[in-house]
């Protein structure tokens, strides 16, 4: 009985051993199966996100550093993709075999891991691409700007404004949208957006400005004033016409796109806005101590600004002045107005 016994165990081991060697050549083609469709599939998915980089960088919405940057992350991306599909397909196939679980529909071998309450496909590709638009008429971009500030004054020149030349300046920053204003062409385009400036001024002479009621004045500093700064911020929604040369290029798949990047332009407008409390400055020295003192108020700086603003330029920078109709302060003996000349990018 024992001989019996043991001669059954040794047949069902060996009946194990061949099923298992069975199971595994079956495998094999499965599993290179998979590789090969996994492969292909993150494949067609990096060469679909390759195209979308490039036509990014044809509408100079990125640069062409930034686009080989992107193109080998996204190569990178896809090849760790594959690595970690691949382990766990055939970690899966494996499990399938051992367990007698592969399923088989018709000649196809079918493979996949679902989750969650809707059978979300995890090993499966979807390389979801919204196909590019015809012709896109807005675009847009950041807008950085710095230079000189100062005011006009009535009857006094720039050069004798209480303010110092070189110390005064301006700072913008904000977000632009770019409309094509012509159906066809790329000669006249509207920019808008929302900015943020920044007008500062150095007080020359050690005077500082002191608000008594509705009144602001400049009066001297008692004591030994070091420095002076008066900087007012502002909130405000630039607006231009720009035109200039422009190209256009027809591709392939019907798509039209216009250009005017490192071309001459030339934009005039304005803008209106709000400003918020002014800010000064003062650095002193009492009793031997360096002293810097911050006032915050209103300075009877005026509620609303707006202005004219234009500039010149090759590409994304230009030559910028902009200058405030509405005057720094309201209800003043005389009237000061913020003038500003500098530099200015507009980055696509």
């Amino acid at each position: 009985m024992q001989n019996i016994t043991k001669h059954l165990v040794y047949l069902f081991l060996l009946l194990a051993v061949s099923q298992l060697k069975a199971q595994e050549k079956d495998s094999i083609p499965r599993i290179e199966s998979i590789k090969e469709t996994i492969t292909t599939e993150e494949r067609d998915a990096l060469k679909l996100e390759i195209e979308t980089i490039n036509d990014q960088l044809e509408e100079d919405e990125i640069t062409f550093e930034e686009a080989e940057q992107l193109k080998k992350e996204a190569a990178e991306k896809r090849a760790l993709n594959i690595e970690n599909r691949i382990a766990i397909a055939v970690n899966r196939v494996e499990y399938f075999n051992r367990n007698n679980a592969f399923e088989n529909k018709g000649d196809k071998n079918v493979f996949s891991v679902k989750i969650g309450a809707a059978n979300k496909e995890l090993l499966g590709i979807r390389a979801n691409r919204t196909p590019p638009k015809k012709d896109i008429r807005t675009g847009n971009q950041m807008l950085f700007a710095m230079g000189f500030n100062n005011t006009l004054i009535d009857g006094v020149s720039l050069s004798d404004t209480p303010y110092k030349l070189g110390g005064s300046g301006f700072v913008e920053l904000g977000w632009l949208w770019k409309t094509r204003v012509l159906k066809e062409s790329n000669f006249l385009r509207f920019k808008y957006g929302l900015s943020v400036q920044w007008n500062k001024l150095d007080i020359k002479n050690g005077m500082y400005f002191v608000q008594d009621g509705n009144q602001t004045t400049l009066q001297s500093f008692d004591g030994d004033l070091k420095r002076a700064k008066f900087r007012t911020t502002s909130l405000v929604i630039p607006m231009h016409l720009e035109f200039g040369p422009w190209s256009k290029k027809d591709y392939e798949d019907g798509r039209v796109r216009y250009f005017n990047h490192n071309k001459f332009k030339v934009g005039l407008g304005g803008y209106v806005g709000v400003n918020g409390n002014a800010v000064q400055k003062l650095t002193y020295k009492e009793n031997g101590d360096r002293v810097k003192e911050k006032i915050k108020r209103n300075f009877n700086t005026n509620t609303f600004t707006y202005g004219l603003s234009g500039y010149i330029g090759v590409g994304d920078l230009s030559l910028y002045a902009k200058y405030d109709i509405a005057p720094l302060f309201k209800n003043q003996a005389f009237d000061q107005n913020n003038i500003s000349l500098g530099i200015r990018v507009d980055l696509d």
